[in-house]
């Protein structure tokens, strides 16, 4: 996580600091954290603290932090729900002294479906634990999880009871049966491979794939508003908006999630429609896709993702950290993936792909083109997949092509591009957090690598290991004596 320059309270500049999300830091004159906070608007936020009357007309809590406050940095994200997040783990790093209002150690709910039991089901929690289990989250928007969870329940008929295997017991004190929204795995009217079908749909959703299900949503209150059921329409309508504030592309910040196993429908019809529709003269049997994840110029990474025969090929993806560039250019940043990658391809005299694909509308494409050129690639097809509308850009053509959205082409193309976005995604967030978790340890003496993963496996988190004493420390972690734990415990304080 990359903060701007550490600063002096008199150092304060509104024109300096952008109007964008982000989370601002507070240190007192001994360098110690106080407080952590986030804003919508950046440079408006801050402006809250360092205007002259604050020290006046502030509350005794205001005023007390103003005049605290010795240091000061902040670091830039990408949206107000990723800066939510990024608080509530600064806050359970460093344990502000003023951040009153979140030292319950609050945690962000996850959706966790444990793929053991016999009819699995979507059920919310707070810790990830190591059981094996598949949690995709954290959500900042509680309420509108817990609500798309029961609307996803209902809509796929899954179970809501908390029994694991539920049978005719189970049944008399379900209230599911009076509203019919369950399939009622506890009576035997589904098989567990039917039920399993059911939960791979809900899972597709959890996983991005928010487009089908949306739609029969959207057929339901169109038919609920003809009918004059303003009501249930309304429903169906807050449901649409519910499923996008939590699972929508933007919103999506899973933690660790394991990956199901994905199915790619178009296959073989995919791969003969694209090539005719984009009137290329080989089947693109391999087709390569790049895409960039940065949270403006932050620990900036790439993509790439292949996939064979209409089918993902995971032994050949590969993950870039950007280095040339610093700054927040997209453009640039695809330059560099595509041309380190087809480098390596030409100087090691490996097959070229058939296809080769970009995240993105005119401006990544172009870039890839460039980058093709400057490491003096042969010609190659590629196109470029634009999110907003699905518009496919092909070089030297100034229109884009739109299929329908039913399109057999277009569904691979979606398939790859939402690979690569994964992908991409799940690398930079795993970069995110172990620079989060690291920062503080890292500043210990005679504290390494393994020394600092053993300690945060052993308690959990820094807030954990600051209510430690050295004798807890030196018992719990193998290899840490007591000179070590007490130098841990007065370097935490």
């Amino acid at each position: 996580m990359i903060w701007a320059e550490t600063l002096r309270f008199e150092d304060y500049h509104p024109s300096e600091i952008p109007a964008q999300p982000g989370v601002y830091m507070f240190r007192d004159r001994f360098g110690k954290v106080i407080y952590v906070g986030k804003a919508r608007d950046l440079r408006r936020r801050l402006g809250n603290y360092f205007q002259p009357s604050r020290k006046r007309t502030g509350d005794a809590k205001l005023r007390s932090l103003i005049n605290s406050i010795a240091q000061w940095s902040y670091t830039v994200v990408r949206t107000e729900d990723e800066a939510l997040l990024l608080e509530s783990q600064l806050i359970k790093t460093y344990a502000p002294y003023y951040n009153i209002l979140m030292r319950d150690d609050k945690r962000y709910l996850l959706l966790k479906v444990d793929l053991s039991e016999k009819f699995p089901t979507l059920t919310l929690a707070r810790l990830k634990k190591p059981d094996n289990a598949r949690y995709y989250g954290p959500f900042p928007h509680g309420t509108a999880l817990k609500m798309t969870r029961e609307f996803l329940l209902s809509h796929f008929g899954l179970r809501g009871c908390k029994t694991s295997e539920p049978d005719e017991e189970t049944r008399k004190h379900c209230l599911k049966k009076l509203v019919k929204d369950c399939c009622a795995p506890c009576t035997g009217k589904v098989t567990v491979e039917e039920y399993r079908a059911r939960l791979d749909a809900a899972l597709a959703v959890l996983d991005g794939d928010i487009a089908p299900v949306k739609e029969a949503i959207k057929e339901k209150m169109l038919r609920a508003a003809s009918e004059g059921k303003f009501e249930i329409a309304a429903r169906y309508r807050d449901a649409m908006a519910n499923i996008d504030a939590v699972f929508g592309r933007k919103n999506r910040i899973f933690e660790n999630p394991s990956l199901p196993d994905q199915k790619f429908p178009a296959g073989e019809e995919g791969i003969r429609a694209l090539a005719e529709r984009l009137g290329l003269q080989t089947l693109p049997r391999k087709i390569i896709c790049f895409d960039i994840s940065n949270i403006l110029g932050t620990l900036a990474v790439a993509s790439m993702v292949t996939f064979t025969d209409g089918k993902p090929d995971r032994q050949a993806y590969r993950r870039f950290r950007i280095k040339t560039v610093m700054q927040s250019d997209d453009f640039a940043m695809m330059r560099e993936a595509v041309s380190r990658h087809f480098s390596r391809l030409l100087k090691e005299e490996l097959p070229l792909p058939d296809l080769l694909m970009v995240d993105g509308g005119k401006g990544q494409l172009s870039s890839a083109v460039e980058a093709l050129i400057s490491v003096g690639a042969p010609p190659l097809p590629m196109l470029g997949l634009a999110e907003r509308n699905e518009e496919i850009y092909i070089p030297g053509h100034s229109e884009p092509i739109v299929l329908d959205r039913h399109h057999a082409a277009l569904k691979l193309l979606q398939s790859v591009r939402d690979e690569a976005h994964r992908f991409a995604i799940t690398y930079h967030r795993n970069l995110r957090e172990k620079r989060i978790q690291s920062s503080l340890l890292d500043d210990i003496p005679g504290i390494g690598d393994v020394r600092k993963r053993q300690l945060l496996r052993a308690f959990g988190s820094l807030a954990q290991l600051k209510r430690a004493d050295a004798v807890e420390i030196a018992r719990r972690v193998p290899g840490i004596g007591m000179s070590i734990a007490e130098k841990i415990v007065d370097f935490l304080h």
